[in-house]
């Protein structure tokens, strides 16, 4: 049975965060770049958007966390991923996986798998991806998940178990398991689908806040993550016209976000 997580916990957390400024590595899509780099700023970490697989082994082994997601795959940014990981890895640096359409296509699923037994921290994909990487059938409809959150969660757990790492299956609801302990984030809001990005940049907070993390507060680490993004997001959406007037509002809410805020939502 999923449980919730306390606003307490979930501002601890950030406050953690804005203390420490991590510094979050981030190999991420094309599409996404600069606003996961102001979603970062407007939580206080400090992001590093290094590529160049001349430069990512030597930044990620002095970065506080690094973030590799495969939206725009290459065969460079492949090298530059596997480079950084394994730096990251001699380095004690933990670091995040973002499968975007694993199980759509055959290249970028090889290089995940591969990933997968690279001791990630935590995964963040949405339902289909979790459940490709798990080896169950999913249905995804490109970078879009056609599987609800709660589908899931089996593959979540079973995906936690064997790999270490804490999972997260974003979506209407967001599940957050370490295999044994699943927590369920209710909040957010449509219009933020219609915004590209939003689901990127997650992954990257997910890094800044499993920073500077002891591991045994690893899984409600990720959960606030989720949850400092999916609040601010409602707290963006109600007020916003469009997905025009959404992204500021959303940057205005990361960066206001207090805990009598987050006690709103989630008591």
């Amino acid at each position: 049975m999923p449980q919730p997580l306390s606003a307490h916990v979930v501002a601890a957390h950030l406050e953690r965060v804005r203390k420490n400024a991590p510094l979050t590595h981030v190999i991420t899509n094309d599409v996404v770049t600069g606003f996961t780099a102001n979603v970062l700023l407007a939580l206080g970490a400090a992001p590093a958007m290094i590529t160049a697989p001349e430069e990512a082994g030597s930044f990620a082994a002095i970065a506080s966390a690094l973030s590799v997601n495969v939206g725009t795959l290459t065969s460079t940014q492949a090298a530059t991923i596997r480079i950084a990981v394994q730096a990251a890895n001699q380095a004690n640096t933990p670091w995040v996986l973002d499968p975007v359409a694993a199980g759509v296509l055959p290249y970028r699923t090889e290089l995940c798998q591969a990933l997968l037994q690279q001791h990630p921290a935590a995964i963040r994909g949405n339902a289909s991806e979790i459940m490709a990487l798990a080896g169950q059938s999913a249905a995804g409809k490109g970078v879009d998940s056609a599987n609800q959150s709660d589908q899931a969660i089996d593959a979540a757990m079973t995906l936690a178990q064997t790999c270490g790492a804490v999972v997260a299956v974003t979506g209407e609801i967001d599940y957050i398991t370490d295999g044994q302990q699943v927590i369920a984030i209710k909040a957010g809001d449509p219009l933020m689908t219609r915004v590209t990005g939003t689901g990127c940049a997650l992954s990257a907070v997910v890094a800044a806040f499993v920073a500077n993390c002891d591991t045994s507060d690893r899984l409600t680490a990720v959960a606030s993550a989720c949850a400092v993004m999916a609040i601010a997001g409602q707290q963006a959406a109600a007020k916003a016209k469009g997905p025009g007037s959404f992204v500021p509002l959303f940057l205005d809410n990361l960066f206001l976000l207090n805990a009598d805020a987050i006690a709103e939502v989630l008591e």
